[in-house]
């Protein structure tokens, strides 16, 4: 069998291929009113049709755990009723497919309150949906961003609460699997990258303290997402910075550090906590990092980063390198890319009935 269409059972949710879809913002959703940050017609009709293709896995794009913490106004959030039931027209749809439902819980940070990216990502003010940024230190992600508010202590466990308190509405939406946001510039990576966290107090200098936050968010929604149910961690495995950043030997200590906290997979990118940075981008750029930790810990990993054909995807697993991979802007392009992968190498997928004459 190829193994990217082997099964994969985690906790007490099997998984029905490798081919999984990445969280990746749609900027959609209602920017103000009784809708706002919950999914609509076009998430639905989004992930639907990627679950009707055969992937495996769908991870919902990165979703507020609060109004602040959203990327932009147009971010999908968790933080009510309204948008739990909105959610639920979704999870019911991928399950119906075969396809496990999951979610990104996710906290900007001081890369919050920015415009769409197609309308150039600029931060906005109060004039045009904004607000002023958190961080853990009143440092501006780049040039021409505001200087976040710092965080205060009370502040910190607020936001802990803020993610117990998603988990809980995600499970009430049906998602099967949570994963925790710690990647990409936004908020837990901030606290982890000692180029971004320059606090003095117990959440800042040290290792120990600048895991600290990050693992307060997991253990609180470990605390409520249940036993049966597997829990995600996302992660930059480096800030791409010669000195002072967040390393590859960081993300293998924290992978152990995060499997004895109850995460079930890690989920492996690279940078986006430092503008201007070099990234020697290309196919599979990524993977040599989800294949450390691998190697180097018991913790499944998957990977992701330009990752397009089906022997390529195949070749990771089958090598050992990752557990599952992620394809972000291939599925974008084709919705139906696990079940092309499936005949090209003789994999068994998920086929709508209605879609039996494609086969």
């Amino acid at each position: 069998m190829s193994a990217l269409f082997e099964p994969r059972t985690l906790r007490d949710v099997t998984i029905p291929n490798r081919v999984w879809m990445p969280p990746m913002c749609q900027y959609s959703a209602a920017p103000e009113g009784p809708d706002t940050g919950a999914p609509d017609d076009w998430h639905f009709a989004h992930y639907a049709a990627r679950a009707a293709g055969g992937t495996g896995l769908i991870v919902v794009e990165a979703t507020g755990v609060s109004p602040e913490g959203r990327i932009t106004p147009w971010d999908l959030g968790i933080w009510n009723d309204t948008q739990v039931a909105a959610f639920r027209r979704i999870t019911r749809f991928l399950k119906s497919q075969g396809t496990v439902p999951a979610i990104q819980l996710a906290h900007a940070g001081r890369k919050a309150s920015t415009d769409r990216p197609w309308k150039g990502g600029a931060p906005l003010g109060p004039d045009a949906y904004g607000w002023r940024p958190v961080a853990p230190s009143a440092i501006a992600f780049a040039d021409g961003h505001p200087v976040p508010h710092e965080l205060t202590v009370a502040e910190i466990q607020e936001i802990v609460g803020q993610f117990a308190d998603a988990a809980r509405r995600a499970l009430a939406a049906g998602f099967e699997i949570a994963e925790i946001h710690g990647a990409h510039g936004y908020l837990i990576n901030e606290f982890l990258s000692p180029y971004s966290n320059h606090r003095t107090d117990a959440y800042g200098g040290s290792y120990e303290n600048r895991t600290r936050f990050a693992l307060q968010v997991v253990d609180a929604v470990r605390e409520v997402w249940p036993d049966d149910k597997p829990l995600f961690f996302r992660i930059s495995a480096t800030d791409w910075l010669e000195q002072d950043g967040w390393t590859a030997d960081d993300t293998v200590r924290f992978a152990a550090d995060l499997e004895a906290h109850g995460i079930d997979l890690l989920d492996v990118s690279t940078g986006g906590n430092a503008s201007g940075v070099r990234i020697p981008v290309g196919p599979g750029y990524q993977v040599p990092f989800a294949a450390r930790v691998k190697a180097e810990t018991s913790l499944p990993v998957a990977a992701v980063g330009l990752i397009t054909e089906a022997e390529q995807a195949e070749k990771i697993l089958a090598n050992g390198e990752a557990d599952a991979v992620l394809l972000g802007r291939e599925l974008l392009r084709n919705p139906s890319w696990a079940r092309h992968a499936a005949r090209e190498l003789g994999g068994d997928v998920h086929v709508p009935d209605q879609y039996h004459r494609s086969v």
